[in-house]
C-alpha cells in the first residue's frame, strides 16, 4: 500500500512537471482597457481621413501617452520663450507666436531658438504664426526677415494675378518653414466685398466663387512647399464686428452660408487644407445659444456638410467674445466637447487643468479626447513632425 502511494505521487508530480513546463509561462501584459477604446477609433474614424495613412503610427503613440499628456496636445498656446521651459511640464501640442516674438531677432537666431524649444518637449510641436500679409504680419514687419513686409494677397492678385500671387505665397511658406515655423494660420477664406466690414481688407474682396479659385491655389502652394495652412474664419465672418473685443451676432440666413461663405472652405477642403479654423460669432441660423468655436452644430456642418477631416482648431478662447458666453470657466470643456480637435489659447494653464478635471469628472470622455490627439499626432506625422 505504501509503495502504490508512493508510485501515484511520482506519477502526479511527473505529470504536473509536464504540464508546467509545457505551458506558456511568459508574463502576460495587462490588457489596457483605454487601449482597446483607442485602438477601436480604427475603423470608426480612419478610413475617410485626411491623414489616414498615419492613423496606425498615431494610435501607438497615443496608446503610450497618459491622460495629462493628452490633454497637453490639445492645446495652441500663446508663445513666450521665457514660459517654455515650465510649460513644457504640461506637454503642449504646440504654440502661436506673435510679432513680438521676432523682434530683435534674425533668421538663423529665430531657428535656433525654436529648435532648443523643441528638444524641451517630449512631443514635437507645432509652432504655428500668423502671417496673411497685410494688415497681419507678424514675421516679415521686420527687415532682419524680409526687406518689406508681405501685402495682402488680395493686393498681390490685383497687381500680377494668379502668377504674383503664387510667386509671394511660396516665398512666404518657404520664410516661415527656414525658421522653424511649420504653420500657417492662413489664408483668410472669407467672403466680403464690401470694403466697410471689419474683415475686408483681409479677404480677396471677392464674391464667394472668385474667392473660391484663390483659396485652393493658396492651399495648392502650400501643400506643395509642405507647411500647414489653415482656412479661416468658419463658418464665414462677414460682416460682422471684431470678436477680439466684442461679440458678434451673426443673422444671416443658412441658405446664405451655403450659396456664399462655405464655398472658400469647401474648395480648400477639396484641394486637401490639413486645418480649419472656428470663428467666434454667433450664426443664430445655426445655433444661437453658442459662438461657432463652442458649438457643436456649427462644427457638425464642418465635419458632416463639408465633409472636412482634418484638424479643427478654435480661435483663441480668452478673446471677449466668448468671456460672454460662458461664465462658469468651461470654454475649454465646451469647445472640446463641441468638436474642436485643438484649443488656441493664452490662458493654457487655466484652460489644461480645467480639461483635465473634466476628464477626471466625465464631463468629458476619454473617447473624445483619444479621437482628437490621434487625430493630432498623425497629422504631426503627416507634416514630418514627427
Amino acid at each position: 500500500m505504501k509503495k502504490l502511494l508512493i508510485l501515484i505521487l511520482i506519477i502526479g508530480l511527473g505529470v504536473g512537471g509536464y504540464f508546467y513546463l509545457n505551458q506558456d509561462n511568459t508574463p502576460k501584459k495587462e490588457v489596457n482597457k483605454e487601449t482597446k477604446k483607442v485602438i477601436a477609433l480604427k475603423d470608426e474614424d480612419v478610413k475617410n481621413s485626411i491623414f489616414n495613412k498615419y492613423y496606425e503610427e498615431a494610435i501607438k503613440v497615443v496608446d503610450e501617452m497618459s491622460t495629462e499628456e493628452k490633454v497637453g496636445q490639445l492645446f495652441l498656446v500663446r508663445y513666450a520663450y521665457e514660459d517654455t521651459e515650465y510649460l513644457s511640464n504640461f506637454n503642449p501640442g504646440g504654440y502661436i507666436l506673435f510679432a513680438k516674438d521676432f523682434e530683435d531677432h534674425t533668421k538663423e537666431s529665430m531657428r535656433k531658438e525654436l529648435n532648443k524649444v523643441n528638444e524641451k518637449n517630449k512631443y514635437p510641436l507645432i509652432l504655428g504664426v500668423d502671417e496673411e500679409g497685410g494688415f497681419v504680419t507678424r514675421v516679415s514687419r521686420f527687415k532682419e526677415f524680409r526687406s518689406e513686409k508681405f501685402k495682402a494677397p488680395k493686393d498681390y492678385y490685383e497687381e500680377g494675378g494668379e502668377i504674383l500671387l503664387k510667386q509671394t505665397e511660396e516665398e512666404k511658406a518657404k520664410l516661415l518653414m527656414n525658421i522653424g515655423l511649420n504653420l500657417n494660420l492662413a489664408p483668410v477664406a472669407d467672403v466680403s466685398t464690401n470694403e466697410n466690414d471689419f474683415i475686408y481688407n483681409r479677404t480677396f474682396g471677392r464674391n464667394a466663387k472668385e474667392t473660391s479659385e484663390l483659396i485652393k491655389k493658396m492651399v495648392k502652394v502650400a501643400n506643395e512647399i509642405n507647411l500647414n495652412s489653415c482656412l479661416k474664419h468658419f463658418p464665414g465672418y462677414g460682416n460682422n464686428v471684431d470678436t477680439h473685443t466684442g461679440v458678434a451676432i451673426d443673422e444671416r440666413s443658412y441658405e446664405s452660408f451655403k450659396e456664399k461663405d462655405f464655398l472658400p472652405f469647401e474648395a480648400g477642403i477639396k484641394e486637401g487644407v490639413p486645418c480649419v479654423l472656428i470663428a467666434h460669432n454667433v450664426v443664430k441660423s445655426m445655433d444661437s445659444e453658442y459662438p461657432a468655436s463652442l458649438s457643436k452644430k456649427v462644427i457638425d456642418e464642418l465635419r458632416n456638410t463639408l465633409g472636412f477631416t482634418g484638424i479643427v482648431v478654435t480661435d483663441d478662447l480668452a478673446m471677449e467674445a466668448v468671456k460672454a458666453y460662458v461664465e462658469d470657466g468651461k470654454a475649454a470643456t465646451l469647445a472640446i466637447n463641441a468638436g474642436n480637435d485643438m484649443i488656441i489659447t493664452s490662458d493654457f494653464v487655466t484652460m489644461y487643468k480645467e480639461v483635465l478635471k473634466s476628464v477626471e469628472d466625465k464631463d468629458i470622455s476619454i473617447e473624445t479626447i483619444n479621437k482628437a490627439v490621434i487625430r493630432i499626432i498623425a497629422w504631426k506625422y503627416s507634416s514630418g513632425i514627427i
